[in-house]
């Protein structure tokens, strides 16, 4: 049997069982064509109704009213759903529930959970012992020992990226690599994510570690109700933190990108106009997967593509580019088939901010996320005319829900003093 299919035969067991055997793979390594050519597994017959019973079915579900636009034919992901970020409702989902392997986007989750328990001012030198036990080819931002990073460099590595060697330093200032995995799971509970279980805070591929697309979508919603989420989801580029120079003893610093193509653009793909973040993903079992956020004349939209077959070049964004066009031109045409669900508290009253640092503390707040040091600070760098970012940043501030009293709240639009487009200083 050749590798490819017992590849293909392993990503199916994963649904079933659900068991991923560990391999090496490199998060975010865009080299998984060539199981396109190979049998594509098939979803499970009876799969987790959170949300919705036709959330639960294989296969595409949409209920398509008058005038409404029929779904893009070139589709091809195992998994994918259509969200409305403010209200909940889900407009078109394929396999929706599919336990998948899910690569680096499940640093959404990592990051929902960790990021409000870090102040982002604070200061710490990496230790040797925090850059072990990081899988095989992972994706690395350029984290060194014995070097001191801000949190809020350490992050900026996280979501621009997918750096690896930021999510284990991150994870042992959260008590290390089991308590934040554990923290993890917990938080994917609370979020009413019965579909995921996390073995390793990165996404690297692991055995039993999986997710699916609705979960995923909620993972993003969550995270984006976090100030400091938006801005490092939305980030461009931004400057990090190098090497001392050994004559000036000054630090230098270098220019990263983020690899959310939709955001960016490049190698064909052309950034997408409103997209506000998340996060991409990339490895040997998951293939590609993505979640993007974007904003179109005052409504928000979630996508989530999991491990597309196609060969068409970088297909998760493009995919994920066309399932947004139908999800604007569908909206008030199509009855919704599902919802996102709240998090458990919000339905016990346990919900609303607690203030900690990365959430967003009150309506009126205008705290800005410049963090410590000009040179390092987030920034985006492309044309706020030809990407929305900025307008889909306002935006999102003011209409994404906000968990408040117990239950999902609609907030006033207003600006986010802290999200506008801005350029690196030095």
């Amino acid at each position: 049997m050749s590798a490819l299919k017992k590849t293909a035969l392993t990503v199916a067991a994963a649904s079933l069982l659900p068991v991923v055997l560990a391999a090496p793979a490199s998060a975010d390594d865009p080299k998984n064509k060539a199981a396109a050519n190979q049998p594509q597994p098939k979803p499970p017959a009876v799969m987790s109704k959170v949300g919705g019973e036709r959330l639960g079915l294989p296969g595409t579900q949409v209920n398509l009213g008058p005038g409404a636009p029929v779904l893009p034919k070139e589709l091809s992901g195992r998994s994918w759903i259509v969200a409305d970020a403010e209200s909940g409702e889900v407009l078109a989902a394929h396999n929706a529930h599919w336990r998948l392997p899910p690569a680096s986007t499940l640093k959404m989750l990592f990051a929902d959970t960790v990021l409000p328990k870090l102040p982002k001012e604070q200061a710490h030198t990496v230790e040797p012992k925090e850059l072990q036990g990081i899988g095989e080819g992972s994706s690395a931002v350029g984290v060194k020992e014995n070097h001191a990073y801000t949190v809020h460099d350490l992050w900026l590595g996280v979501f621009l990226r997918s750096g690896n060697d930021a999510v284990h330093v991150l994870s042992e200032m959260n008590g290390g690599i089991a308590k934040t995995v554990q923290d993890m799971n917990q938080h994917a509970a609370e979020l009413q994510a019965l579909d995921t279980h996390a073995v390793s805070p990165d996404g690297y591929d692991a055995p039993r570690q999986v997710s699916s697309a609705y979960d995923l979508t909620l993972f993003a919603r969550s995270g984006l109700q976090k100030k400091d989420f938006r801005e490092y989801a939305s980030t461009a580029t931004a400057k990090f933190p190098g090497e001392v120079d050994k004559k000036t003893k000054k630090r230098e610093y270098f220019e990263i990108q983020n690899t959310n193509r939709l955001l960016t653009g490049a190698n064909g793909v052309a950034p997408y106009k409103g997209i506000a973040g998340v996060k991409n993903g990339n490895t040997t079992h998951a293939g590609s997967t993505f979640t993007g956020v974007a904003e179109r004349n005052g409504r928000v939209l979630l996508v989530t593509v999991m491990n597309p077959s196609s060969t068409e070049g970088h297909a998760v964004y493009k995919e994920t580019a066309r399932l947004l066009d139908w999800g604007f031109a569908a909206a008030g045409k199509v009855q919704p088939i599902g919802e996102l669900v709240p998090p458990k508290s919000a339905r016990t009253g346990g919900g609303a901010s607690n203030g900690a640092p990365g959430t967003d503390k009150a309506a009126g707040d205008k705290g800005s996320d410049k963090g410590k040091g000009g040179k390092h600070q987030a920034s985006v760098a492309a044309d706020e005319d030809s990407s929305g970012v900025g307008i889909a940043l306002a935006v999102l501030g003011g209409v994404l829900v906000l968990l408040a009293g117990g239950v999902f709240l609609l907030n006033r639009r207003r600006p986010l003093a802290g999200l506008l487009r801005r350029r690196p200083r030095g």
